[in-house]
């Protein structure tokens, strides 16, 4: 049986696909970047042309020391932030001085059917020194699904306000059948000082 190979079958010279195979891949739908912002809105790009969406969050400062990072979703294009959800959250923490340390379920920060806004960075509060932030992502899955709840996680890293890295981990659903079409971000002790957000599409 002879073997065929492909005329590029160097990686080094390999140009494009096969037609058959499907690159897949982020798409970068919108960014917007904070400056004294009291919240950033999302209220375009989530519909049903992708499955998922990722927003990822680089250095997001808040204004105010000891700050939570927050979101919620809306079913009304922004016009109200309020959608039933049930979440979860678990942490680690470490200081920068070595003597402290732990792994531990935060029930103090999860949601059980509440409209409240959820925490999706860390497990402490961040810091507003000026080398301190917050960083991130959180994926939506199915936003514009008429038929299940729509789930979410996020992952997040912050340095908090007493010098503690925490990093941490928080999965949920908003409990509704109805399309996902907007995301609101915000600090729950005032405004997002600086720091930029980013909504890709996943194929």
């Amino acid at each position: 049986m002879a073997i065929n190979l492909a005329n590029n079958n160097s990686l080094a010279n390999i140009t494009a696909l096969p037609s058959s195979i499907s690159g897949g891949g982020m798409t970068l739908i919108s960014e917007q970047t904070a400056s004294g912002s009291a919240t950033i809105s999302f209220t375009s790009g989530i519909d049903d042309t992708y499955d998922s969406y990722v927003f990822k969050f680089y250095n997001i400062h808040p204004a105010t020391d000891g700050g939570i990072f927050q979101m919620n979703g809306s079913t009304d294009t922004g016009s109200n932030y309020n959608v039933t959800k049930t979440t979860t959250v678990f942490y680690a923490f470490h200081n920068e001085a070595g003597s402290s340390a732990s792994l531990s379920y935060d029930t103090g920060s999860d949601l059980a059917q509440s409209t409240a806004f959820s925490r999706i960075v860390g497990a402490g509060n961040t810091g507003n020194d000026n080398d301190q932030c917050c960083v991130g992502e959180m994926k939506l899955f199915s936003p514009s699904s008429t038929s299940f709840v729509k789930h979410f996680m996020a992952v997040g890293d912050t340095v908090g306000n007493t010098d503690y890295d925490m990093p941490g981990y928080i999965g949920g659903y908003f409990n509704t059948t109805s399309a996902i079409n907007a995301i609101q971000f915000k600090m729950h002790t005032g405004n997002i000082d600086s720091g930029v957000i980013k909504l890709y599409g996943i194929s």
